[in-house]
């Protein structure tokens, strides 16, 4: 009697279900089962994948699993999608993906994820510590990945729109949770034992920091900066998305981004205050319809929220004095900087973040001194490059920037990946912290396959030699 594939599938999961249930607890029993289910679909729907990554990551980031490595749920997905996207390839289930001479902004990140390779054999040799460079390092290039799961799985528009809408919902639900915690317990430790349940790992030093900071909000991205640096990233998404959508949609873009303003505030993220006002000054000044009025009730939300919140106005009066002590240390990390690059000339490499165990030196809380610190200048010219290329590629024309429903995914992605950068002049979360940097190269990812969808004549056209043809009139063979 002959089986089929479906029917030997079938059984072989209907055993190992059988098996699960045996050995485990009726409780991890189903966990397990529900995981399973959803790697199966993975495997069937890469883009589901992508879709359920952007709402996990953006909802509980740090949430880890131990499936013999200890990884967090999101690069997990993440990893998975890519191996389904690998097993369509096989049985050439995918669309043809444009070429890289046409896609000059990921051509140039494959070149930085490919120098890589020299500062992380430099680190392997030269830096002591317990974790695995190897892991480190691995999970950085899974991270920077965003930009090509895009270009083969969000190649139609209906596919980048959904995945927005999954970034908006985990966006939604995070700051939801995040607020409501903050307001009863009046405490950024209040979020503590919510992140114990999501299976945060370095649970007891992550208590201690946010018990050390908690006059400020506490969320699942764990230090109230991440939280800013989020924010920065995707408001000007949301508030654009909002703006041109209508019914729910509409509601979900503009609530994220109301929500988000007071979030920023209550976390006092300094960084990502200053970047988010100066890109929708910037806006203001392109004529963006709606970004000035904006300001202004933004400008009128923070002082009524001021009012009624008293810890609010210590933090403010404070956050912007040279007398701060995050300041202060930030003075001390670029006076002590110039050390460090003498001391690791060729970078650190990834068994370690700043600063390396032992040392007297410090971290730098800049996104492009970080890259320094890492993987040397040449990595760092190199992440400029890429951004030089997604600029070449994503700009405004010039004039006014009318916002419609057809350029509110470009506008949106624009503008918050500028406020990301922007924030890195102040934090560095957005060069090898994992999850925030696989948000950004995401958005970096829709943000190009819009542009190129707006702006054709900017697309390099590659040239074709027909074969079996002349190349030029009047030759024969």
């Amino acid at each position: 009697m002959r089986v089929n594939l479906a029917s030997l599938v079938a059984i072989l999961f209907g055993l190992l279900f059988g098996a699960l249930a045996l050995l485990l607890s009726p409780a991890k029993a189903f966990l397990a089962v529900i995981g399973l289910a959803g790697m199966v679909t993975i495997l069937r729907f890469p883009l589901w994948g992508l879709l359920l990554f952007a709402g996990l990551a953006t909802f509980m980031p740090y949430s880890t699993v131990n499936l013999g490595i200890r990884s967090t749920v999101s690069e997990a997905i993440l990893a998975l999608t890519w191996g389904a996207i690998l097993w369509h390839s096989l049985l050439a289930r995918l669309p043809a993906t444009p070429s890289l001479a046409s896609r000059p902004t990921d051509q140039m990140l494959l070149w930085l994820m490919l120098f890589s390779v020299f500062p992380f054999i430099v680190g392997q040799v030269t830096i002591q510590a317990d974790t695995s460079g190897v892991a480190n390092w691995l999970r950085w290039l899974l991270n920077l990945s965003g930009v090509f799961l895009a270009a083969k799985l969000l190649v139609q528009r209906k596919h980048r729109e959904a995945l927005v809408i999954a970034l908006l919902l985990g966006t939604l639900a995070m700051l939801l949770l995040s607020i409501a915690v903050f307001v009863r317990t009046r405490s950024g430790a209040g979020i503590a034992p919510i992140l114990a349940m999501f299976n945060y790992a370095n649970f007891d030093m992550l208590k201690f920091g946010l018990e050390a900071m908690s006059s400020r909000m506490g969320s699942p991205w764990t230090h109230p900066n991440a939280i800013g640096g989020i924010m920065a990233l995707l408001l000007p998404l949301a508030f654009c998305f909002g703006m041109t959508e209508q019914g729910w949609k509409r509601a979900l873009g503009l609530g994220v981004a109301c929500l988000g303003a007071a979030a920023l505030l209550l976390a006092s993220s300094r960084g990502a205050m200053v970047s988010l006002a100066l890109v929708l000054i910037w806006m203001a000044t392109r004529r963006v319809p709606y970004t000035g009025r904006l300001l202004m009730i933004g400008a009128a939300l923070t002082v009524a929220l001021v009012l009624a919140y008293p810890p609010l106005q210590d933090r403010l009066a404070t956050i912007f004095s040279s007398s701060n002590a995050s300041t202060e240390v930030r003075f001390d990390e670029y006076r002590m900087f110039p050390q460090a690059v003498a001391a690791y000339p060729l970078g650190i490499g990834f068994k370690a973040d700043p600063p390396v165990p032992g040392s007297h030196l410090l971290g730098i809380s800049n996104l492009w001194l970080n890259y320094i610190y890492k993987i040397g200048l040449v990595g760092m010219l190199l992440f400029v490059a890429v951004t030089v290329r997604w600029w070449r590629e994503a700009r405004p024309d010039k004039g006014p920037i009318r916002l419609t429903k057809d350029n509110a995914l470009w506008l949106g992605s624009t503008a918050g990946i500028l406020a990301a950068l922007v924030s890195g002049l102040f934090d560095h979360y957005f060069s090898f912290a994992v999850v925030m940097v696989a948000l950004f190269w995401l958005m970096v990812g829709i943000n190009v396959l819009e542009a190129r969808r707006l702006f054709p004549a900017r697309v390099p056209q590659v040239k074709r030699v027909a074969y079996g043809k002349p190349l030029l009139d009047g030759a024969h063979s």
